[in-house]
């Protein structure tokens, strides 16, 4: 559990102070709105599919560069 808030302090603590984290959050967000209004839908057409796919596979990339980053900081704070 404090493992889990030092990790959430320090994201919040990067979204303050770390421009590229919040641009990679940003994207992070606006490719989750995006796969909600697609995966709100009925049925998807086989270019809604290949588009949720990309986008899956987009915001996974992020999420993966803000761990990274949040790793990096949370190294420097212990050394």
């Amino acid at each position: 559990m404090a493992e889990r808030n030092g990790q959430e302090e320090s994201r919040a603590h990067l979204m303050e102070t770390n421009e590229e984290f919040r641009r990679l959050a940003s994207q992070h967000s606006e490719f989750a709105r995006k796969l909600d209004a697609l995966e709100s839908l009925p049925h998807l057409t086989h270019e809604e599919q290949l588009e949720e796919t990309r986008l899956k596979k987009l915001k996974l990339r992020l999420k993966d560069q803000m761990e990274a980053i949040v790793s990096q900081y949370r190294s420097q704070q212990v050394a």
